[in-house]
C-alpha cells in the first residue's frame, strides 16, 4: 500500500488515528516524567537557595568550604536535571512532529515514511539521553548522600574519641 492509497473512507481515517495514538500516549508518559524532573530541578533550586542564604551566617573556612562544596554538587545536579528537561522535552516536540506528518503523509499524499522514521528514531534517542542524564543525577544526589553520612559518622567519632560532648545523652 503507498501512501496515496491510506485515505479513501471513514475507516481509514479511523485507521489513521489508531496509527497516531500511540506515539500520543508517549507524549503522556514522557509528560509524566518531564513532571518528576522539573519537581526534582525545583527542589534541588529550594534546598540552593536555603544553602544561600546562609552563607553569610558561615564563620569557620571548614564551614564555608563544605557550604561551597554542597553548592557545587547542587550546582552539578541542577545541570543534569536541566539537560534531562531539555532532552525529553526535544522527544516530545519529535514525537509530535511524528503525528503531524502521519496525517500531512495520508492527506497530503507525500511520501513522508523515511522522516517520519527519522524523527521517531530521534525522538527515542533523545528519551534515552534523557532517561541517562537523570540516571547521572539519581547518582549524585546518592552518592553525596553517602558522603555525608559518612562524614557525620566520622564527626562524631573524632569527638567521642577526643572527649568533646556525647558523653551522655538525656532522654526528653
Amino acid at each position: 500500500m503507498s501512501p496515496s492509497d491510506l485515505i479513501h473512507s471513514p475507516s481509514d481515517i479511523a485507521h489513521l488515528i489508531q496509527v497516531a495514538l500511540t506515539p500520543i500516549f508517549l507524549i503522556s508518559a514522557i509528560g509524566v516524567t518531564l513532571n518528576v524532573l522539573t519537581s526534582r530541578l525545583a527542589r534541588i533550586v529550594d534546598r540552593a537557595r536555603t544553602l544561600e542564604d546562609r552563607a553569610p551566617e558561615v564563620r569557620h573556612a571548614a564551614d564555608s568550604r563544605s557550604l561551597h562544596g554542597k553548592l557545587a554538587v547542587l550546582e552539578r545536579r541542577a545541570r543534569w536535571i536541566n539537560g534531562a528537561i531539555t532532552l525529553i522535552t526535544l522527544s516530545a516536540l519529535f514525537i509530535a512532529l511524528v503525528v503531524v506528518m502521519l496525517f500531512v503523509n495520508a492527506f497530503l499524499r507525500w511520501d513522508l515514511s523515511a522522516f517520519i522514521a527519522c524523527m521517531f528514531i530521534l525522538s527515542m534517542a533523545t528519551l534515552a539521553a534523557a532517561l541517562l542524564a537523570f540516571l547521572i543525577e539519581v547518582r549524585i544526589a546518592t552518592t553525596t548522600l553517602r558522603i555525608g553520612i559518612e562524614e557525620v559518622s566520622r564527626e562524631e567519632e573524632s569527638r567521642v574519641s577526643t572527649g568533646g560532648g556525647g558523653g551522655s545523652v538525656s532522654k526528653n
